[in-house]
């Protein structure tokens, strides 16, 4: 790693960068003093010796610095859970808000903060939140039988969910141009300015036809900013769904493809079970799962990705 003057500009390095040019005119001055004397020049030549060898640490403390910077960039601040209700319709309604408040109450349990972004748009705020929740996309599937239901036949519902991390830079530049807003009325509790000004946006990214939508926040300007986050999240996850297509050889290493459309778990009330199809494992006590108790389900995902050998996920139970 060659010394660089931008390292003054960084506030993380520039003490340093500073103590790497103190040495450097230290070194200069060395050698000048000790002019053509031999004994002398012997002298100096160990004692430059000894600032070369601290400049090397100095930029071995650096180039710490500057990866570490890049790991803290790259790294979510927070991630969003956009769910969707599937094929069933009122029942899968339900099935994904019933998904929502248990992301929300395993969220408390892990003391993150959480904020409806819309109605089924979650923010998770936490260090390790994506960590922990990556694995959750794909096609939540649940049997039961629906309290309307006098028969007591059972109904398949679905609901899909999209895990998105939201980092502080992105490599996805947006082009204005191919944004469309709108504007509309914020819904639901939330204080005099709801329904009164048209402070919920929408933005449709026009290549892609992916839309974002925040109602969220109090301001016009504030749901505009959130909502290009999400946009921009979305994007980053498309492209490396792209990247990861170049790449399929590789899926059954995988935990899943992380794609939005495939089966990854089933929740059947009858049984009591929860069955995650990729790790083919299964949890009993469902009002504990929905309660929010996915730890072992979080975990023993996360180790399987850790340790690789995981299928995909496959139809059925």
């Amino acid at each position: 790693m060659d010394y660089s003057p931008e390292f003054k500009k960084n506030f993380a390095t520039a003490y340093l960068a500073e103590e790497y040019e103190r040495l450097e005119n230290e070194a200069v001055e060395t050698m000048g003093a000790a002019g053509a004397e031999e004994g002398l020049k012997a002298m100096a030549n160990e004692e430059v010796f000894r600032i070369r060898s601290r400049q090397t640490d100095i930029l071995a403390e650096i180039e710490q610095i500057l990866a570490k910077e890049k790991e803290e960039v790259a790294r979510p601040i927070s991630v969003v859970m956009e769910l969707r209700a599937g094929t069933g319709g009122d029942e899968a309604a339900i099935f994904a808000r019933d998904l929502k408040e248990m992301y929300q109450k395993y969220a408390e349990h892990r003391r993150w903060k959480t904020r409806a972004i819309d109605d089924l748009t979650l923010e998770i705020v936490g260090a390790d939140a994506y960590d922990a929740l990556r694995y959750e996309t794909g096609v939540h599937r649940v049997q039961r039988v629906p309290l309307t239901e006098k028969s007591g036949r059972i109904h398949t519902s679905t609901a899909s969910i999209a895990v998105l991390p939201i980092r502080n830079k992105s490599k996805i530049e947006i082009n204005p141009a191919d944004i469309r807003m709108e504007f509309s009325r914020s819904g639901g509790a939330g204080g005099q300015n709801v329904n009164k000004v048209e402070s919920a946006v929408r933005l449709v990214h026009i290549p892609t036809g992916i839309d974002v939508r925040s109602s969220s926040e109090r301001s016009q300007l504030a749901n505009r900013e959130k909502a290009m986050q999400i946009l921009v999240a979305k994007l980053d996850v498309l492209r490396e769904e792209e990247e990861a297509k170049k790449h399929a050889a590789e899926r059954k290493e995988q935990i899943g493809t992380g794609d939005r459309s495939e089966k990854i778990r089933t929740y059947n009330y009858l049984q009591d079970r929860v069955t995650d199809h990729r790790l083919k494992e299964s949890w009993h006590n469902l009002p504990k799962i929905l309660a929010g108790g996915i730890d072992d389900i979080v975990s023993a995902l996360h180790g399987a990705a850790v340790h690789g050998g995981v299928g995909e996920a496959v139809e059925g139970e």
